[in-house]
């Protein structure tokens, strides 16, 4: 037998000079010290060490430093939110940052029922997929089910996906891009791929596009992977054909868990939609031609696999007013003078471009290039002039012709590019049109759309709103940014663009957030990525995007789980007498929100190619040609490529609806687990323990926090202990400058902005949990540090009528169960309490009745009578071992229980046992003596 074998999770050894709880045990022991936190685990192969690994017991409380009543409230709480391993049947609870709805809960409910965790979750923007894969990958890490993951997306949401999973699942990503590969791969073995040396990654779907990269991914890839965006890998296009093929191999190994999160899976290719479908299991990609019996068996099972939710299903899950209800205004403006003619120059001059090149690819370049050019003149005279001055792209291969494409329909793939297209060739004409565009830039406050922007914006401020504004092309956000900083003197305004790393985009977001007084200027590299609903609510629509899906993903930004306010509102600028921006409202914006208001479905325009949109658009710069005058009448609606559109659209419509029947959330009942989670959660402390717990412990360090007129503290951090202060800065908390500022923060899921969300698993209770404990227990701590609580004391208490000693406990308990790694066993703890009458030594109370009398009022008693009660209590200790022993095996039942029936609910039958280890750590020991 090795010399690990010897030991169990959540034994007590001495190694080192020091104690530690055995967290794990396999080819080495996984120690945790035990007066520290999982952070100063180590790994000890007890062969190796100097001094032998020897069991270690834990010491009682002395009598010879009483403390009161709030000294005893203080190391409960300290307990209770130091516990990172609860023992509760969610074995994840403990380790994430917020309190989830019950909504949230169904994804990690249908994962747990299967083997193999295969779900397609499509719920609407903003509802919380990000949240509901989170969830799921912590319990599947916490159950020992996986011990790697991969999450493939989209370059711009790599850095949001890191962020999420270490502030709200305390999971350390690494981050796997394209420009990180070099510095990951710098250190490892050519044999080692970055996939097996960082257990958890978030990786760029640019990084594995090369074959190379991606057969090693291939190679390495992780147990579980997480595939964001995952409708843009199962349709048309080169790239996203490579993607298919990737994930379809991915999915061909039975044992690999697989997430795809999409909130478009059915835009009307049926190709598509049933490719995505087959990654979940092949035979459903065979839905669209089953019939009869065999049609009816398929949609069953597909339901444990699916699920797809819009807002208005939520109220079903009993979480009525979690969205806020949104305002929709359309403002329109003139093109007049100056604006109006060379509006008009530029298109007689587009169109000569497209008329004189030849040949089929040729032809499409320039229009698809002359396009966009009248769509930088329509966004702002800055971008027009930008667009002029950059050489048309007039000979590409395919490839790049796809890509110009997918840039001039704001196609999804496109998403992070806000540059100005090339416009210039041979022509003798660019000068003038140069000329007129500079001139027009020079002087924006004469521009007739600023102008109703100044307005509507002007509008939301008076009410309180902090808007966001989006443009499509970086030269407009940047002069319209200009502007309105001279319009809105008192406001600060920040303009994020393309042109910045997206870590320096964030940084600027966070850092606008400060001021109370804000308005963010962005391109649509923000309307996927960075989530903006914790500084603003409101967004402005400055240029119209020719995908409804873009401007969904806009407003979604801010209307969103988390957004504070009620209502956010929404403001489309459109030009009346511009016939582009006349047939992209008509024909396409409001025709999308027509279909989701009748439907409650949001469907994206079913335009593979751009084909419908070039039809669309070819029409409308030949009519506005032809009459000349942009004042005459230029509605496109009743237009035949306007209704080969609605046709198109209709129809993808009446197939989502129909897809949409297949919601997964109809057979399940969050109540049979809901009832479990809320009491693991109670059991590890939520908001309100936070609250209190941080509040007394700064309290007591003589930084108390300060309340907010409009709700939340100011929390001087820089006002604790030297030791705790060094740990603050370490997790960012606290600024090392000469004059650090208070931490504004919230104990609540919501907090408005500007003010950090205190749960707590959050560093802040953490960290004091953490350091209130440790000293505690520590006998060689400085008593007079007033984060050295004593552990015992007496009171005067009226809610008992004879003397009771109430002991506070840390119950360790081993929990063997089997995951697909094999058998595991985990340690998990729980804080306590048990009461006994101190004569006779009967046990009077346990669990929460006993917590519940260091509640009750008190009152201090003679120093003498003190000092007598707590020998006496200290000298029975001993005897009540037993009695210890026997309260936690009936814990480890209850537990064992509560698993057992989670499990069932779930329709899993395997089995777990819970036992208690023993002796159970008495962290407290309090004497209570009636009120006379």
């Amino acid at each position: 037998m090795s010399a690990t074998e010897a030991f169990s999770p959540g034994e007590l050894v001495h190694a080192r000079g020091r104690e530690w709880i055995v967290l794990g045990v396999g080819d080495a022991l996984r120690l945790r010290p035990l007066t520290g936190s999982e952070q100063e685990a180590e790994t000890v192969i007890p062969e190796l060490e100097a001094e032998p690994v020897t069991y270690a017991a834990f010491d009682p409380p002395i009598g010879d430093r009483p403390g009161g009543r709030e000294a005893a409230q203080l190391l409960r709480d300290a307990l209770r939110l130091s516990l990172r391993r609860g023992a509760g049947p969610f074995r994840g609870a403990g380790r994430i940052n917020f309190e989830p709805r019950a909504y949230q809960l169904a994804p990690l409910m249908m994962a747990l029922r299967q083997e193999t965790a295969r779900l397609l979750i499509a719920d609407d923007v903003g509802i919380g997929k990000t949240i509901e894969a989170g969830l799921i990958l912590r319990e599947y890490i916490d159950r020992g089910e996986i011990d790697r993951f991969s999450i493939l997306c989209p370059p711009h949401l790599v850095d949001q996906w890191t962020a999420e999973l270490e502030t709200k699942f305390s999971i350390t990503a690494t981050p796997v891009t394209t420009s990180a590969a070099a510095r990951l791969e710098r250190d490892l073995p050519n044999t080692i791929s970055v996939f097996e040396a960082y257990p958890f990654t978030v990786v760029s779907l640019d990084f594995i596009k090369s074959e190379r990269r991606l057969d090693d991914f291939l190679r390495a890839c992780p147990e579980m992977v997480v595939v964001d965006e995952a409708h843009a890998s199962v349709s048309g296009g080169r790239a996203r054909h490579r993607r298919f093929n990737l994930l379809r191999k991915l999915a061909d190994d039975p044992a690999r868990h697989l997430l795809l999160l999409t909130a478009t899976p059915h835009s009307g290719d049926d190709d598509a939609f049933h490719n995505l479908l087959g990654l979940l299991d092949t035979e459903f990609s065979s839905l669209r031609d089953a019939t009869g019996d065999r049609y009816r068996v398929l949609r069953e099972r597909l339901a444990g696999y699916y699920i797809q939710r819009r807002r208005r299903d939520i109220d079903a899950w009993r979480e009525p007013g979690l969205f806020p209800q949104r305002e929709v205004t359309e403002i329109k403006y003139r093109l007049s003078g100056d604006y109006e003619r060379f509006y008009g120059a530029v298109l007689d001059y587009c169109a000569e471009v497209v008329a004189s090149e030849e040949g089929e690819l040729r032809q499409r370049l320039a229009f698809w290039g002359t396009l966009s050019l009248m769509r930088c003149v329509g966004s702002s005279p800055a971008a027009a002039a930008r667009a002029l001055r950059t050489r048309a792209i007039l000979d590409a291969d395919e490839a790049e012709a796809e890509l110009i494409t997918a840039r001039a329909i704001d196609d999804e793939e496109a998403a992070e590019d806000d540059l100005e297209p090339g416009a210039a060739i041979e022509d003798s004409r660019l000068l003038g049109l140069i000329a007129q565009a500079d001139a027009l830039a020079g002087n924006s406050t004469r521009d007739p759309k600023f102008t109703v922007l100044k307005s509507a914006l002007q509008g939301l401020l008076k009410d309180g709103y902090s808007p966001v504004v989006f443009c499509r092309f970086i030269a407009t956000a940047e002069a319209i940014g200009a502007a309105i900083t001279s319009a809105f003197k008192d406001y600060t305004v920040e303009v994020v663009t393309g042109s910045l790393p997206s870590e320096e985009r964030e940084a600027r977001v966070e850092a606008l957030g400060e001021f109370e007084k804000r308005i963010l200027v962005a391109t649509d590299c923000l309307s996927e990525g960075i989530n903006l609903q914790a500084f603003f609510d409101s967004v402005v629509h400055y240029d119209l995007s020719w995908n409804p899906t873009r401007h969904q993903q806009r407003e979604g930004r801010v209307d969103r789980f988390g957004q504070k306010r009620d209502t956010v509102r929404t403001i489309l600028i459109y030009g009346e007498n511009n016939p582009v921006d006349g047939a992209v409202l008509d024909v396409i914006l409001r025709k999308a929100r027509a279909i989701e208001k009748q439907t409650g479905v949001q469907v994206p325009m079913p335009d593979e190619g751009g084909s419908l949109t070039k039809a669309l658009m070819s029409a409308v710069l030949l009519r506005a040609r032809e009459r000349r005058q942009l004042t005459l009448d230029l509605d496109m609606s009743s237009a035949p490529e306007a209704k080969n559109i609605e046709i198109a659209w209709s129809n993808a419509s009446e197939k989502e609806k129909k897809a949409r029947t297949i919601f997964a959330q109809h057979s399940l009942k969050p109540e049979e687990v809901a009832a479990e989670w809320e009491a693991t959660q109670s059991a590890l402390g939520g908001f309100a323990d936070a609250e209190r717990f941080v509040s007394r412990a700064m309290m007591r360090l003589g930084a108390a926090l300060v309340p907010q007129a409009r709700g939340g503290y100011a929390a001087p951090l820089y006002l604790a202990p030297d030791m705790l202060k060094e740990r603050f800065q370490a997790e960012g908390l606290l600024e090392e400058t000469a004059s650090p500022k208070p931490l504004r923060i919230a104990f609540e899921a919501r907090p408005r902005a500007g003010f950090l969300s205190i749960h707590r698993a959050h560093p802040l209770p953490g960290i004091l949990a953490e350091t209130f404990l440790e000293n505690a227990l520590d006998d060689l701590a400085k008593q007079d540090d007033p984060a050295t609580l004593p552990r015992c004391g007496v009171w005067e208490c009226e809610t008992t009528e004879t003397v009771v000693t109430l002991l506070l406990l840390r119950i360790r308990h081993r929990i063997d169960s089997r995951g697909r790694l094999g058998p595991q066993f985990a340690m998990a703890e729980e804080a306590a309490a048990i009461a006994f009458d101190t004569t006779s030594g009967s046990r009077v109370l346990a669990g929460d009745a006993a917590l519940a009398l260091m509640e009750a009022k008190s009152g201090n008693v003679p120093e003498r009578v003190r000092d007598a009660q707590l020998d006496k209590a200290v000298a029975q200790l001993g005897a009540l071992k037993p009695a210890l022993n026997a309260f936690a095996a009936e814990r480890a039942t209850v537990l064992a229980a509560d698993h057992s029936r989670v499990r069932q609910a779930l329709g899993s039958r395997a089995g777990v046992r819970v036992e208690a280890v023993i002796p159970v750590d008495v962290i407290g020991l309090y004497v209570l003596v009636p009120r006379l």
